[in-house]
């Protein structure tokens, strides 16, 4: 009956760190999901999801649950751990199942007579926390080595067995499962909110980022600068030398948008589509974005395609006056790229009194006010 009732929870366990994993919205969460729900189902004391980076040559720990030795955090920022430290584990984790095998936990003690064929690697670090024993389960997605599971008992407790370290590995294929589709969900949300051609931000983004600026500005007066740029002359190189080259102006203005972007901590650089670009500031003073903006004009200038960039600003503590939505913004920030096109300027022009007064003129009024571009303006 006892036996039975083992096996039943055991089975509940894995239901419920399945539900967890798969409620998780990034890999990150999921990654704490299964560590709460592991060390619970293994009735440990501590447990730990680490990620093996094989660009950096290292195991990053991710999550860290239970009880914490000195030194440990629950999301440690840069708990890493150099494959060299590990190399006898590299080379089991492909050799078990690089040829078609399956991934296997083992177990880990202090007294060193674990049943996986490298313990010596943890025993110290074991001692070191005051733990007695480990189960380490191999988390592998499509076929290669992810990163891992490490649940630990203390000192005193009973020290994991076989069915444990088979129990893990069940536990370790579920948490698999649920980061490969928060994974799937990511590059989703990437895709959804990447222009595909320059890898920057697109105008659903934007729209987003913007809100939430504008938002944070009404509550709590934080400064928000919009930077649009309209890239000149890309129909000529499309229709000169072609639109592959024409792609790499598009590309090439977007490297330097990023780049000037850059010097704001923050900040947003998104295409809006076609050659229109812009640059999203925030919790920056609006003579910082000006400043921004005069240095993409000298770096647009300087790509040798094209014909520059006109450049709009428009910054909530401007002297515009209010500035409560979105579309307020976009209106002034646009309309003071389309003045720095019409008068062919090479540098921006900021939006004050005159461009207020173009944007809230009836739409009678100047055949400007008709050409404002209505996808971006929402009219």
């Amino acid at each position: 009956m006892d036996e039975e009732a083992g096996v039943d929870g055991r089975l509940m366990a894995v239901v419920r760190i399945a539900q967890a994993v798969a409620a998780a919205q990034t890999p990150l969460e999921a990654a704490r999901a299964a560590a709460v729900r592991a060390r619970q189902a293994l009735e440990a004391s501590f447990a730990a999801v680490s990620v093996w980076e094989r660009e950096w040559g290292r195991l990053r720990v991710l999550v860290n649950d239970g009880e914490l030795a000195p030194g440990e955090e629950p999301l440690p920022a840069d708990e890493c751990y150099p494959v060299h430290d590990f190399p006898e584990i590299v080379e089991y984790l492909h050799g078990e199942w690089a040829g078609g095998g399956e991934p296997q936990a083992w177990v880990e003690t202090v007294a060193g007579f674990g049943s996986g064929p490298y313990e010596h690697r943890r025993i110290a670090a074991l001692r070191r926390r005051g733990r007695g024993c480990c189960v380490v389960a191999p988390i592998v997605l499509h076929g290669r080595a992810w990163g891992e599971l490490y649940v630990a008992r203390k000192l005193g407790e009973t020290v994991f067995g076989r069915d444990d370290a088979d129990f893990a590995t069940v536990l370790a294929a579920v948490i698999a499962a649920g980061i490969a589709q928060t994974e799937r969900l990511e590059e989703v949300r990437k895709l959804a909110f990447t222009d595909p051609l320059t890898g920057l931000a697109n105008r659903r983004a934007v729209d987003a980022r913007l809100d939430e600026a504008l938002e944070r500005h009404r509550e709590q007066g934080m400064a928000v600068s919009l930077i649009v740029c309209d890239l000149n002359g890309l129909k000529r190189v499309n229709d000169t030398l072609g639109h592959e080259v024409g792609d790499r102006l598009l590309v090439g203005f977007g490297s330097v948008l990023s780049l000037c972007g850059a010097m704001l901590p923050g900040s947003l650089a998104a295409r809006l589509g076609g050659d229109e670009f812009c640059l999203l500031v925030t919790d920056c003073e609006a003579a910082d974005a000006e400043h921004v903006a005069e240095e993409l004009c000298r770096r647009a200038r300087r790509l040798g395609l094209g014909d520059g960039v006109a450049v709009g600003v428009a910054s909530t503590d401007a002297g515009v006056g209010a500035v409560n939505s979105a579309r307020r913004l976009f209106r002034l920030a646009d309309a003071a790229q389309y003045q720095a096109k019409a008068e062919h300027s090479d540098r921006p022009v900021i939006a004050g009194r005159a461009v207020v007064e173009l944007v809230d003129a009836p739409p009678s009024v100047g055949a400007e006010r008709r050409r404002f571009r209505g996808r971006k303006l929402g009219s």
